[in-house]
Order: structure tokens, then sequence, then C-alpha cells
């Protein structure tokens, strides 16, 4: 299996158990995610609670909750949003933690290709909700995620360079 970590905080954000789509010349992973129910277990133990006089759910207090897949894998904490000032200082300030960690034959297409990735999420900037990883790190990675039109389910955009592959 292989994880995914943040270069700068080393969260664990992804892992190869959820495919990614390349976008905008390898800058972005898109990768679906799903809503889930955690925690809902229902046991069938083979009794007859009608015949023993039990409810349906006499003595159960299910705490089933709707969480989304990567969220609750990678421990990931919402942020509030941010406005295009705030957005655009953020990459500003992670573009100069992050370059320095790149290897060099990264640092080139990273800094040519950055601008347009960067103007890809500022053109979703309004529908985006923003996470981080468990340990909150101040430098680290954002995790980008919106619902596609008509979807269900949220789509999580990635700053790939930003990602180290790690093998479990």
């Amino acid at each position: 299996m292989l994880v995914y970590q943040d270069l700068i905080s080393g969260d664990e954000l992804l892992s190869d158990s959820f495919p990614y789509k390349e976008i905008e010349n390898g800058i972005l992973w898109e990768v679906a995610g799903k809503w889930v129910v955690k925690g809902a277990v229902n046991v069938d133990i083979g009794a007859n609670p009608s015949a023993e006089g039990g409810g349906d759910d006499e003595g159960v207090d299910d705490q089933a909750v709707k969480v989304v897949d990567i969220v609750d894998t990678f421990r990931l904490q919402e942020q509030p949003p941010f406005d295009k000032k705030q957005f655009v200082a953020y990459i500003k300030k992670y573009i100069k933690n992050l370059t320095p960690k790149l290897p060099t034959e990264k640092q080139e297409p990273f800094k040519k290709n950055i601008e347009g990735a960067t103007k890809y999420l500022l053109s979703k900037l309004k529908d985006l909700q923003f996470f981080v990883g468990e340990s909150m790190h101040d430098d680290g990675a954002v995790v980008f995620a919106y619902y596609k039109d008509g979807a269900t389910d949220p789509t999580f955009l990635y700053l790939a360079y930003g990602l180290k592959e790690v093998k479990c």
C-alpha cells in the first residue's frame, strides 16, 4: 500500500486506495470521495426478539454517522473558507515553503505549471471546502473539496507536488 504524506507537515493525506486523476499538467490530483455510514453495525445473532418480547430497537443506541471517506480515513480537519486575498496569500507562502523541499528536477515544472493550477482553484473558490491534515500545521498542504454539478459525493483536489509517496 502507498500512502501520500504532506512534504511540509508529514501528515498522511491520501493513499492508493483512492485512485486519482492528474489535472492541470499534473499539478493537481482529482480524487473522488464518498459519503459513507460509519458506526452502524447490524449484528444478527439469530434470536427472535418478537418471540422473546423484545422490541425492534430495544437497548440499542446506534451511533451511525455519515462521513466522507477521505476526511474520515485521514482525519482531515475542515477549515474556514478563504476569500481570494487569503487564498492567494496562502498559495504564495505554500509555493515559497514547498519549492526548496522538491527535488531539483521537479522545481522547474512546478514553477511553470502552478500558476495554471492556481487559476483553476481560484475559478472554483466560492465552491471549495478547505481541509488540512491531522496536525493542522500552519504551513502544510490544504486539501480542497467541491461538488461537481449534480454530484452527491465530493471531489477532492490535492497539490500533487506537495505529496511524498511512502510504502507501507
